[in-house]
């Protein structure tokens, strides 16, 4: 079978841009891609519920909103990175509880941040080698349940720990951070201004209902900490979005991490619950069965850096990703980089020489919040959005990956 990279090579004559825009019938396309609301971890609009509830209303809003028959299903991976009862059970429910026939078969993946994208790379390349027909990439996060000292283990192998990098991938997360912005003068006060424009982007767009078509409400039992009453709500927007950031209010605010430091929580991704999910097709199938296309799954690709300076991913991803497509970063109408730390965001958008406007245009992570294994998902509903609203065409994802990993995908428009 002819790989997606050997047609590039093929067909030096024309432009990338023209390849990668041009319909062919073995074309993974996606005929639906949606997320919940994102929600502050232990205070917002899913801190009494369970991963697998959320998950279960995304996979069943996924193939409604395609209006396909969920029996034609025939696989799903679902990344998560701190999985209840181990992960693959939790979502299997999930599935099933969502009127997904158990004729359907299910995985989950981890690959920490990225596991939503990594979720939505294995079925797009299931769809490219003929092993499906049709899949779901998905992915969820709970951090008010998972996240914390439940999710570590009580040790490692002394031996593997006397590997230097292997110690590194232990660091926490805003230590790494912090390495980014000392490596590579990423100063306090650039991190509090791409910081505060990630709120604004975030709040103009929720004040204008630009999130509106990505995000799926879903009802849920909610206990009032004021009053302890348990309560019905619906839950349809980002919680952790707030109006009136700006780099002088983020200035006040004290260092997480290092006395001295230049990471805290305004200019760090929010702990966050939240799942999202994208339905995938081969383009012949799609169009037989009168499927809606919206989009194209084009390629994926990873990479790994040091482990403590783990943040530096995309930077290094999003070229080999346009290398392997035949892509410039000029073809890119825009690019969703997760913003774990604006400091890594901030070096990675100034090493790939990108203009900041083409970044994150309705906000990222630090407005919105990071549920880990959901954003790679997350940012194929949210760019896909971004694309219909603005005539966009094509546009990149990509994220840093715990342990020193990055991902970055290519996606195209057909709305």
């Amino acid at each position: 079978m002819t790989t997606f990279v050997q047609k590039v090579q093929n067909f030096t004559g024309t432009s990338a841009r023209a390849r990668v825009l041009a319909q062919n019938d073995n074309d993974v396309v996606i005929v639906s891609a949606v997320r919940s609301a994102i929600t502050k971890g232990k205070k917002g609009g899913f801190k009494d519920t369970r991963p697998e509830e959320i998950l279960s209303a995304i996979l069943k809003a996924s193939y409604q909103k395609a209006g396909i028959d969920p029996a034609l299903i025939e696989d799903i991976v679902v990344g998560n990175v701190l999985p209840p009862g181990g992960g693959a059970g939790a979502a299997r429910m999930a599935a099933l509880a969502a009127g997904i026939p158990h004729t359907t078969s299910l995985n989950t993946v981890n690959r920490q941040c990225s596991s939503g994208l990594t979720a939505v790379n294995q079925v797009a390349n299931q769809i490219a080698l003929g092993q499906i027909d049709i899949g779901i990439g998905a992915g969820v996060e709970s951090m008010t349940f998972g996240y914390g000292a439940q999710s570590q283990p009580d040790g490692f192998s002394e031996k593997v720990l006397s590997c230097q990098e292997a110690e590194d991938c232990l660091l926490p997360m805003g230590i790494t951070s912090e390495n980014v912005a000392a490596d590579f003068n990423i100063s306090r006060e650039v991190q509090d201004d791409f910081a505060a424009k990630s709120f604004q982007k975030a709040a103009k767009a929720q004040k204008e209902g630009k999130f509106r078509d990505e995000i799926v409400p879903i009802s849920v039992k909610w206990t009032d900490p004021k009053t302890e009453k348990e309560v019905e709500i619906v839950v349809d927007a980002d919680d952790g979005v707030r109006d009136g950031v700006t780099a002088a209010s983020l200035g006040k605010l004290k260092p997480a991490f290092k006395k001295d430091g230049s990471t805290h929580a305004g200019n760090a991704s929010q702990v966050s619950d939240g799942a999202a999910a994208v339905l995938l097709a081969r383009r012949s199938v799609a169009k037989r069965l009168g499927l809606p296309i919206v989009g194209k799954f084009v390629f994926a690709a990873t990479v790994g850096v040091p482990p403590r300076i783990m943040g530096v991913g995309p930077a290094y991803a999003i070229p080999k990703v346009l290398e392997k497509t035949g892509l410039s970063k000029e073809d890119i109408d825009f690019f969703e980089i997760n913003e774990a730390f604006a400091s890594q965001a901030v070096y990675s958008v100034q090493q790939l020489g990108i203009p900041f406007e083409k970044v994150n245009l309705n906000g990222g992570a630090i407005a919105l919040g990071h549920p880990l294994g959901c954003t790679g998902a997350r940012q194929v509903a949210t760019g896909l959005n971004i694309a219909k609203q603005t005539g966009h065409k094509i546009f990149v994802t990509s994220m840093c990956i715990g342990s020193g990993m990055g991902m970055a995908a290519v996606f195209v428009s057909e709305q």
